[in-house]
């Protein structure tokens, strides 16, 4: 079958339960301090711009308790940056819960988790995992074991990464959406590769280059890889938010903001 982004994906799901129009726009965030992308306002900034994407939606606190299979590779997609059951963060979030939170309704599932990791079988998961995974969502628990699992793998590194590299907040930003749909690792569709890719063409601010010029190399290297898979090959929350935000030379993210992302048009005051 034809791949589809997660956010297209849930967004042809939503239409066919009758969920109507998705509401675009959300209050502005906070002024933000000088501490880039982990100050709260704009680590909840960068929230929502993540969520127009995977769930097309700003309101990412609504998507804790979301999970489906949509047909991408991956199995189930689930939780606030769409954990999934075949790419190992979604069994590294359910260990840690369970490390925290003993009995919870999700523990019973960590052997199939660990069966599935590579793959996109459900062998083990069905029918309950997806019920299991909402009322675990009810807890307090498992939305922090979200939150930090976001962070540990995903968040603090792709900000330090762009710190070292002498990137301001977009460029952060920029790091961790990267981080979030293509992985940490080193293979050339994952973050590091794409870095590599990038670095062929552009220095970092850290080694004397210019930050605009090597965000758009980072940009075209990640337009490249997501080109290589079916399931990321629309481009446009690169070209028409991204891209957008960088050639208006808004460097440190600030609002208000405009972009369209799958045809969705979303705007933060």
């Amino acid at each position: 079958m034809a791949f589809l982004s997660r956010a297209a994906a849930r967004r042809t799901l939503l239409a066919v339960l009758g969920a109507g129009v998705l509401s675009t726009r959300w209050p502005s965030a906070e002024a933000a301090g000088p501490g880039g992308l982990d100050d709260p306002a704009k680590k909840d900034l960068a929230m929502r711009l993540v969520s127009s994407a995977e769930n097309s939606s700003l309101d990412w606190q609504a998507q804790y308790a979301y999970i489906e299979d949509i047909g991408d590779g991956r199995g189930y997609t689930a939780g606030i940056i769409g954990f999934c059951s075949g790419t190992s963060d979604m069994l590294a979030l359910v260990e840690l819960y369970t490390d925290r939170v003993p009995g919870n309704p999700l523990a019973p599932y960590l052997p199939a988790l660990r069966a599935v990791d590579g793959t996109d079988s459900h062998e083990g998961l069905d029918p309950g995992f997806p019920a299991a995974w909402r009322s675990a969502a009810k807890t307090s628990a498992f939305r922090a074991a979200q939150r930090d699992e976001r962070d540990r793998g995903y968040f603090d590194p792709a900000v330090a990464r762009a710190r070292q590299d002498g990137l301001g907040t977009l460029g952060q930003f920029i790091y961790y959406d990267a981080m979030v749909m293509h992985g940490p690792g080193s293979d050339a569709l994952s973050f590091g590769g794409i870095r590599d890719r990038a670095l062929v063409h552009a220095d970092t601010p850290a080694d004397g280059g210019d930050q605009t010029a090597y965000l758009h190399a980072f940009l075209d290297a990640r337009v490249w890889a997501m080109k290589q898979e079916a399931a990321h090959s629309d481009v446009s929350r690169v070209e028409t938010a991204q891209r957008v935000f960088l050639s208006a030379g808004n460097l440190d993210l600030d609002t208000p903001l405009k972009w369209r992302v799958y045809g969705d048009s979303y705007e933060i005051d």
